[in-house]
């Protein structure tokens, strides 16, 4: 059964976040702590990604690109303290996912296209601190996909919501590194911020959307 939430976005404005679709996160030869079982569920994650961003560009849906991007010099307070390290000491970039000058950084698996927006965040969330609350205002609603499921993909959901948008998680184009914490934070999204889809209803769901080709986007940064 359709759920009624996503019937009623059709018709309204919406665009799709893809997050941190990032080798840190997404190129199994930078996951090698992760079993083969994570690893092959992240690659799934990483095709369905890239078949939604296929989806939104071929039904003229927008497609917002949310970067994580870690400044080596510039430490995060909060998450050195979450880490046991001091306040200015640095980050341990041989591990740190997404520092700038890294490899980790680089896009995997689909990348912007020309006039797509990518928005470069510091934190999970890519609303903390970022234009992109400003960038989708005049959109009723978002859809996310990307990396991963208990992290950056639940915090950005968050600021969705908080921002006012409707928001729709596509659970099969995203993963956690078990798949317990997978499940459990779709579990967290769909019981606070998020109805849960997959790739298959979002298909038909910007099929769906009146009008929706030719629509313009965000704008670039």
């Amino acid at each position: 059964m359709t759920d009624p939430r996503l019937v009623a976005l059709a018709g309204l404005p919406g665009a799709l976040l893809v997050v941190d679709l990032q080798r840190s996160f997404a190129d199994p030869r930078l996951l090698t702590h992760l079993d083969a079982d994570a690893r092959e569920r992240t690659a799934a994650a990483v095709a369905r990604t890239a078949e939604a961003v296929e989806v939104a560009r071929g039904a003229g849906v927008p497609v917002v690109w949310c970067r994580l991007r870690v400044r080596p010099d510039d430490p995060w307070p909060a998450s050195n303290w979450f880490r046991g390290l001091g306040p200015q000491e640095d980050w341990p970039t041989p591990w740190e996912p997404c520092v700038e000058g890294t490899p980790g950084i680089e896009w995997y698996g689909a990348a912007p296209a020309g006039g797509e927006l990518v928005v470069d965040k510091r934190t999970y969330d890519a609303f903390a601190g970022t234009s992109l609350a400003e960038r989708t205002r005049h959109l009723s609603w978002v859809a996310l996909a990307g990396l991963t499921s208990d992290c950056c993909v639940l915090a950005t959901a968050g600021g969705a919501f908080s921002a006012g948008l409707r928001v729709v998680v596509l659970g099969d184009a995203t993963t956690a590194e078990d798949a317990a914490t997978h499940e459990a934070a779709l579990r967290v999204l769909a019981a606070h911020t998020a109805v849960v889809a997959d790739t298959a209803r979002w298909r038909a769901l910007v099929g769906e959307v009146p009008g929706s080709r030719g629509r313009s986007g965000p704008g670039r940064t």
